[in-house]
């Protein structure tokens, strides 16, 4: 038995989309930026995306969706669209538990004079709204915080966040690609300036995503060229990419309301079961939480404190089960989990994470059968494990 569950890390694609690829890549194949018929053909392709991912996100206008090569360029498009319009370095306001297309692009500008903030947050991984506001410096030139976060699941208050940085009249950025697709976002409504979202995270295609831009927000271009993408993004447009994108996110508006339900309805049974274990304490914030995320880490008293999160995952893929973990691995050596570290949780704590995301694939068998691995991996002999 095969079960995934690592759709926060990529998602499958839809059926439909890699028919609509295939039809692209067949009959579609012509340059957007070309005047003749297989141009026109092809920039229509291009902009009937540009609509679905706009209605996805509520954006006003479709123009205000500018193709990236995936979640990572947007979040760098964003942050240095910004501040590359300063000559002299400003500040900088980011969370402690930003995606490392954030949270490396902060540490590059800080190499170059900028001043950045990094919010704390709280055990739950929220970050406080008072601590932006305290945060704020009349040089404070962008804010960005991370939607939904990728290895806990919390959803960060990105209403209040946004509102913040408007009063002060500061751009706001927030890195939306885990939230996209899995809780709905109003763009007419939030006050969000700049938001990053990537396709293969909801059923499109790898190599393909989008910034929002709001009307108004002025950005420096990270490539030159060809004027693609409204002079922000030059380079001919991945078209069977984007149209993945388009019509991932036109399923993903179509399917939200009932998957939201259902997924929600998996993720806490799964939950339940396993903040149940003597073993396992669950991270992020029980509920303002992405709908399709689970996250444990072993409790501070477990026999078992000291099994890193990378043993459980390949205990769990040796059971059949596709899972992720938190801490990081760099030049051997293992590291704490920035993002668990940040919430207050000790090293061993921060070593021992694991996610488990769920998807359009999974059933409440998938969950159950999970759940009963997960346990008799956890009831083994620490000698075991651990060695």
């Amino acid at each position: 038995m095969q079960i995934y569950l690592d759709y926060s890390a990529t998602t499958p694609p839809h059926p439909l989309v890699i028919q609509r690829v295939q039809e692209v890549c067949g009959q579609s194949w012509g340059n957007p930026s070309s005047l003749h018929g297989w141009g026109n053909r092809a920039a229509t392709l291009l902009e009937m995306a540009r609509m679905q991912v706009a209605s996805l996100i509520g954006a006003a206008n479709p123009d205000e969706i500018i193709f990236t090569a995936g979640g990572t360029e947007a979040d760098n498009l964003a942050i240095f669209g910004i501040t590359d319009q300063y000559r002299e370095p400003q500040h900088l306001i980011i969370s402690q538990v930003e995606h490392p297309a954030i949270a490396k692009a902060a540490d590059f500008l800080a190499t170059q004079g900028w001043q950045v903030t990094r919010l704390g947050v709280n055990r739950r991984g929220q970050v406080d709204p008072q601590d932006l506001e305290k945060a704020i410096q009349a040089n404070t030139v962008l804010i960005s915080v991370i939607y939904g976060q990728s290895e806990v699941g919390t959803i960060q208050p990105i209403a209040e966040l946004g509102a913040i940085a408007k009063k002060h009249h500061i751009t706001f950025h927030t890195d939306a690609v885990q939230a996209v697709g899995r809780i709905p976002i109003d763009l007419r409504q939030l006050p969000v300036d700049l938001l990053s979202l990537s396709g293969h995270k909801i059923y499109g295609l790898q190599g393909a995503g989008a910034l929002y831009v709001r009307d108004g927000i002025k950005l420096q271009p990270r490539l030159y060229g060809g004027g693609q993408e409204h002079n922000l993004r030059s380079g001919t447009q991945n078209l069977p990419g984007i149209v993945a994108l388009g019509m991932a996110a036109e399923l993903a508006e179509e399917t939200m309301p009932q998957e939201i339900e259902r997924l929600s309805r998996l993720r806490n049974f799964l939950l339940n079961r396993g903040s149940s274990s003597p073993h396992l304490q669950i991270t992020g914030d029980r509920h303002a939480r992405l709908p399709h995320h689970v996250s444990f880490a072993l409790r501070q008293d477990s026999p078992l404190l000291g099994l890193t999160g990378k043993t459980l995952v390949r205990q769990m893929n040796l059971a059949g089960i596709g899972i992720s973990a938190g801490s990081a691995c760099h030049s051997g050596k293992l590291n704490p989990s920035t993002t668990l570290k940040a919430m207050g949780y000790s090293d061993q704590e921060a070593l021992s994470g694991i996610r488990l995301t769920l998807g359009a694939q999974t059933q409440m068998e998938d969950i159950e059968w999970t759940a009963i691995a997960l346990e008799q991996i956890l009831q083994r002999q620490p000698t075991v494990l651990l060695a």
